[in-house]
């Protein structure tokens, strides 16, 4: 397998990325309150570095099973339909139980890293990257292979380029996240104050669980 260059595909990686940023539920909103606490510039941009770190790691957690399954099973096809069916049906579960978990909440402020994964993993974002991960992995060519031998390496370098591309990926994605929620953080501390968050509130709760059902039908249809 190997990456391939789609750039209709990396777009939607950093698409996606630049959604969750905006997304008040991701945590840029804290990064804000703790601007303010500390009456300093420099506390806004260091609270979205374990917010990225926690983010990162549900995205690579969602998509590094992929690797290892891609790696022995030829079914890239298979795997994108059951991909899209598992994120239309968490979609249609998002949107008829709106409640967040409730452990959330008991999360303190020394624990950013572990809320911003937690979050993201029960917002099924690393989900809504798994299709687009698929379609950036080539299905490898069948062919008889002489040796034992030859066919492992072939497996080991299936599995490699897949877990390279899958931290890539997470990786892309991430910074969309991080640049987008930053800037939002950064303009409603410097400029706008919470007066913003009063008056406009951005609430995407109930765009997120249909973009998830679009993105699995999608998926399944190509």
């Amino acid at each position: 397998m190997s990456a391939d260059w789609r750039p209709e595909l990396w777009l939607t990686v950093v698409a996606l990325g630049a959604y969750h940023g905006l997304n008040p539920g991701m945590g840029w909103p804290l990064a804000v309150s703790n601007g303010m606490w500390a009456k300093r510039d420099l506390a806004v941009f260091a609270t979205l570095v374990p917010l990225a770190s926690g983010h990162f790691l549900a995205m690579a957690t969602a998509l590094l099973p992929l690797s290892f399954l891609l790696g022995y099973l030829d079914w890239n096809p298979q795997a994108r339909i059951a991909a899209g069916g598992v994120i239309a049906a968490f979609g249609c579960y998002k949107l008829a139980n709106r409640r967040h978990p409730r452990g959330l909440a008991r999360l303190g402020p020394n624990h950013l890293t572990l809320w911003s994964f937690l979050t993201a993993t029960a917002h099924g974002a690393g989900l809504m990257l798994a299709p687009v991960y698929l379609g950036l992995c080539k299905t490898p060519v069948h062919t008889p292979w002489p040796a034992i031998n030859q066919a492992h390496q072939a497996i080991t370098d299936f599995m490699r380029l897949g877990i390279a591309t899958s931290i890539t990926v997470s990786i892309v994605h991430t910074a969309a996240m991080v640049l987008a929620g930053g800037a939002i953080a950064w303009i409603v501390y410097r400029w706008a104050g919470l007066t913003l968050l009063r008056r406009a509130w951005l609430n995407l709760e109930s765009v997120w669980p249909v973009g998830l059902i679009v993105t699995g039908v999608v998926s399944c249809a190509l």
